[in-house]
């Protein structure tokens, strides 16, 4: 046979803190909607950069050849692919270990700039992506925050009278 037993423990906060508490709550809801609104904004404008630029993946990439560059999947894999190249003209060596005079040196050098673009385009929908996570749980802990204390109570609340 089994047995349980619940304990319940009840809580009394004073108004001036229940206030306080649903106050953080709202600034926490308020401040996870931002955040959501920020993160969109800037994920919408880096895919429209990178959309602008007409980047389109070689037929020889690991995936989505053909495709435009407008996301962060499609940045890394051009990146990827830029490498693969810049390797193969320079016969595995990188900008690094080619000869000062190496006339390829200059187009390797602008491999791994363009790179080095694509992954800051990578990391900045990684940053908008982990902003819109955490605005979302600003707001479910405000709304948590705000449940908790429940609605305030009218003091001495009085009917009005149509008379």
């Amino acid at each position: 046979m089994t047995t349980t037993s619940e304990s319940r423990t009840d809580v009394t906060v004073s108004a001036r803190a229940a206030g306080l508490i649903r106050l953080v709550g709202l600034a926490g809801i308020v401040g996870g909607i931002l955040l959501i609104v920020a993160a969109g904004a800037v994920w919408i404008t880096v895919a429209t950069q990178l959309r602008a630029e007409n980047i389109t993946i070689p037929d020889d990439a690991m995936a989505f050849p053909g495709a435009t560059v407008q996301g962060p999947v499609t940045a890394y894999i051009q990146a990827d692919i830029i490498q693969t190249h810049a390797l193969e003209m320079s016969d595995g060596k990188t900008y690094a270990e080619l000869d000062r005079d190496d006339p390829l040196r200059a187009t390797v050098m602008n491999a791994s700039f363009l790179r080095a673009s694509l992954f800051t385009s990578v990391v900045s929908f990684g940053v908008a992506l982990l902003a819109a996570g955490m605005g979302a749980l600003f707001v479910l802990f405000g709304a948590s925050l705000r449940a908790l204390v429940g609605a305030p109570r009218a003091r001495d609340a009085r009917p009005v009278s149509a008379d």
